[in-house]
């Protein structure tokens, strides 16, 4: 179903201490934070990932991929087989592993929001080249560099895959990915926010200057906060992890958060723990810690 409701507030409450409180949910970000480098999952991480299940605490990949890119990770999800897409753009049933996922939920951008975006940000930014993102399609433009997985459906200017008439017209945009080839990255994401101001979500996730671009109130924190919600959740119960600023707003509302050794200094700043970097285990880490300690 499209969802395009208020969004719940992803703004940590003080009042209860988050370590007093058992974690229900642990939500996790893959690329930097789960996956190591060679984006492997290690035999430890799906042995603590286990063992979290088996202590009844539910699992969430919370992650800027795509569904179609959730193969790596889908052996991985046990009982629940849900994932949080797009940075919130879409919930992802896994069960039936590659091949078979099925979209839940979809909080699209609005093609008129889109093209606001698009139109906005070559104006702050000349230069800037586009992608399209979604939910069976990616596309993009002719000079948009070979950054992705896969070959892209279509070869156009960004303002015609928006089109009513573009192809996959009828299927909903999820994000768009900008692209400078010159710009500082942290440069870039201050500058695209404030050009396009409340017409979009802008985060990145990427360490080069890629933008991902998202509806109004669109993040990996609301979509969380609503699938946590409907389970009768409190963020206080949540344990996140990440990396990257698509991160932060994720890792200042759950009750418990950790950024990873190698996070980048807005996700140090955000979350209320640290941990060792992916390569060494470190969201395995913390769980076994909770695990033991009987949370």
């Amino acid at each position: 179903m499209r969802e395009n409701d208020p969004v719940t507030s992803a703004t940590r409450q003080p009042q209860t201490p988050a370590a007093a409180v058992r974690p229900r949910l642990i939500a996790t970000d893959l690329d930097g934070t789960l996956l190591r480098d060679d984006k492997s999952v290690s035999p430890r991480t799906i042995a603590a990932l286990a063992s979290a299940e088996e202590a009844g605490i539910e699992v969430f990949f919370v992650t800027g991929r795509p569904a179609r890119w959730m193969d790596v990770v889908s052996d991985h999800v046990h009982g629940h087989g849900l994932a949080i897409c797009g940075n919130g753009a879409a919930v992802v049933d896994l069960h039936g592993g590659p091949g078979t996922h099925r979209f839940v939920k979809v909080r699209e951008l609005a093609r008129e929001n889109a093209l606001d975006a698009v139109r906005l940000l070559r104006e702050a930014a000349p230069g800037t080249v586009y992608a399209v993102e979604q939910t069976y399609g990616f596309y993009q433009e002719p000079d948009y560099p070979k950054l992705h997985m896969e070959i892209p459906d279509n070869l156009a200017p960004a303002e015609d895959l928006l089109a009513p008439d573009a192809p996959g017209a009828g299927e909903p945009v999820l994000k768009i990915l900008a692209y400078h080839r010159t710009l500082d990255p942290d440069a870039f994401l201050t500058l695209a926010r404030l050009a396009i101001g409340d017409r979009a979500n802008v985060t990145r996730s990427s360490p080069s200057a890629l933008l991902e671009i998202s509806g109004p109130g669109v993040s990996k924190a609301s979509t969380l906060a609503l699938c946590c919600a409907e389970r009768g959740i409190s963020h206080e119960e949540v344990v996140a992890f990440g990396d990257m600023p698509n991160d932060v707003e994720m890792l200042t509302w759950a009750g418990q958060s950790y950024a990873m050794g190698n996070a980048h200094p807005d996700v140090v700043a955000a979350a209320s723990g640290r941990t060792v970097a992916n390569n060494e285990d470190g969201v395995a880490v913390v769980i076994e810690q909770l695990l033991a300690e009987g949370r």
